[in-house]
């Protein structure tokens, strides 16, 4: 059969290195690793987050470049499609429903975000957090207040509507006018911003700094000293396998999208591991030499510790570093610029690739110009934004960032490596992913692709679903002591307990005012999740019609 003419094509090869490694690089690389580094033991985190990237993280990237790639030759640059030419059954189309679904709503909160990072890089610029405590401007940002669930400012939404413009914008010039070109601009400003403010960071002393109350080596130490007690750790392993998992964006769909536009023979195992290392540089050199050891100078490591128990690094970079850069006096405006700006850059080359597969879907099903299906990302996407930035952000922003941003994203991962391995085959996808390869692949990984990475991820899956309050590490230690087990009770964290609202405990003794809230919160998440719902149907219905069209025209086009 005869290869499809394909739309577009990367203009260049480090274009499209530059590309995925953008899309992988995000605001997680600079603020969750470390937080979560800090969180599980600094290096002892270390080891099984390297272990996890290889069993984990190398064998996904390829998969998602291999399919991508293999879907292209037929037309389609979507996960619906690419899934439907490699799957047996009519299911497949519909599950690749998540790779348009996950974008969409990972868009609506992600770009808001995006624009508070433009807010804070504009606001450190003119020196405004010499005044203004970081906590007032995000008030003021975001109209955010306790026990009130609408959170409605002006110019905070008036930023968030340049940030989905400009988004929209550069989608409608197309991959190499477009998103390529953002990339080799964005990519490498970030890793300058970022080797700028590593080298500033480690050059904090106690002796010459009056604010500082230890070395940054403490901090950058504390990242990289091997320490061997995590092997024994389950939530250690869990967490690092979630952090690689999520910091190359695996399980989006994006990826597929990006490497459909390959030709047949183009390499995916070199340029694979190329945007994959892209990331790691990002996220463990550079992440873990900016926020931990300038923290740690001049706030203590457990001090820094507590503060990122939660595991995210978004209160320590965006409520105190803004703080801590006013001890450098004179670059106080500069180092506050590059931080929210590489963190800008970060987030834009990722909501890009958010926006492409949606655009994609349009412009292969549906015949969209490309003007068009941009704006019509952007008329889909408005919608789900608006309450993101008027409601408080437990509702939607909340939501949308678990079962679309966490969730949904390990449900579609587990999906993809069992119809790579065990539908379409091992051996067939091998073969498909060593065609015209640059980078030979050691044979092991064939076995990790099998049995390896679909067991971890469906071990994740598993474990995000049945959680327990206690958490899994004390059950291990309750079960290999042979002492009780702790009492069951849903993890207020896990899918379960967010179902039942678990992660929104009413404290005993609460007020009239925080009764009202709590109620009015949990009625405004059974609306979020009827609009999740709503989209994802919504995705089926137009892949049920394009489907139908496809037969109708006669152009059904698979293997």
């Amino acid at each position: 059969m005869s290869e499809s003419p394909k739309r577009e094509q990367w203009a260049s090869r480090i274009g499209l290195v530059l590309a995925m490694a953008g899309n992988a690089v995000g605001l997680g690389n600079f603020l969750r690793f470390p937080a979560q580094a800090a969180k599980n033991g600094g290096g002892a985190f270390l080891i099984p987050y390297i272990v996890a990237f290889i069993v984990l993280g190398l064998p996904l990237m390829w998969i998602e470049w291999t399919m991508g790639r293999f879907g292209g030759q037929y037309g389609h640059h979507s996960t619906p499609g690419i899934f439907d030419s490699m799957g047996r059954r009519k299911f497949w189309k519909y599950f690749g429903v998540f790779g348009l679904w996950a974008n969409l709503i990972i868009a609506a909160y992600y770009l808001y975000i995006e624009s508070w990072c433009m807010a804070y890089a504009g606001f450190s610029l003119i020196n405004g957090f010499a005044e203004t405590a970081p906590k007032e401007f995000f008030a003021k940002l975001t109209g955010d207040t306790p026990n009130e669930i609408w959170a409605i400012s002006s110019w905070g939404m008036a930023i968030f509507a340049v940030c989905i413009a400009i988004n929209v914008g550069i989608l409608s010039r197309g991959l190499a006018k477009g998103i390529e070109i953002v990339s080799k601009i964005g990519m490498p400003l970030l890793i300058v911003f970022a080797a700028i403010l590593a080298i500033r960071g480690l050059m904090i002393s106690p002796a010459t700094d009056s604010h500082a109350v230890e070395s940054p080596m403490v901090g950058l130490n504390f990242v990289w000293e091997p320490k061997f007690d995590s092997l024994t750790n389950p939530a250690v392993w869990l967490a690092a396998a979630g952090q690689i998992f999520f910091t190359l964006s695996i399980g989006m769909g994006s990826m597929h999208c990006y490497s459909s536009y390959l030709r047949k023979d183009d390499d995916v195992t070199l340029n694979g591991a190329s945007g994959a290392w892209t990331n790691e540089l990002c996220e463990v050199v550079l992440g873990g030499t900016i926020l931990l050891p300038i923290a740690v100078a001049y706030l203590g490591l457990v001090a820094v510790q507590e503060m990122v128990a939660g595991g995210s690094g978004f209160g320590l970079g965006f409520m105190v570093f803004p703080k801590l850069f006013n001890y450098w006096g004179s670059f106080a405006p500069v180092a506050g610029f590059l931080w929210f700006g590489l963190l800008f850059f970060a987030a834009i080359t990722s909501s890009l690739a958010m926006g492409q597969p949606i655009m994609a879907f349009l412009q292969d099903e549906f015949k969209f110009s490309r003007e068009k299906s941009a704006l019509a990302f952007g008329a889909m996407l408005l919608p789900l934004a608006l309450p993101v930035a008027m409601l408080h952000s437990q509702s939607f922003f909340d939501e949308f960032d678990y079962w679309a941003g966490t969730f949904s994203l390990v449900v579609m991962a587990v999906g993809e490596a069992v119809l790579f391995a065990w539908i379409y085959g091992v051996d067939r996808g091998w073969n498909e992913m060593m065609r015209g390869a640059d980078l030979k692949v050691p044979r092991i990984f064939y076995w990790i692709m099998k049995y390896v990475t679909p067991t971890f991820l469906i071990v994740i899956l598993v474990t995000s679903i049945f959680k327990p309050q206690a958490g899994w590490e004390k059950y291990v230690a309750s079960v290999t002591s042979g002492a009780a087990a702790p009492k069951w009770e849903w993890a207020d964290d896990g899918m379960i307990g967010k179902l039942l609202h678990k992660d929104l405990p009413l404290k005993e003794g609460a007020t009239p005012k925080e009764i009202a809230f709590n109620h009015n919160l949990k009625l405004v998440r059974t609306v979020d999740r009827g609009a999740m719902l709503a989209a994802f149907a919504g995705f089926a219905i137009l892949v049920s019609i394009a489907w139908r069209k496809r037969e109708a025209e006669g152009r059904n086009i698979t293997p």
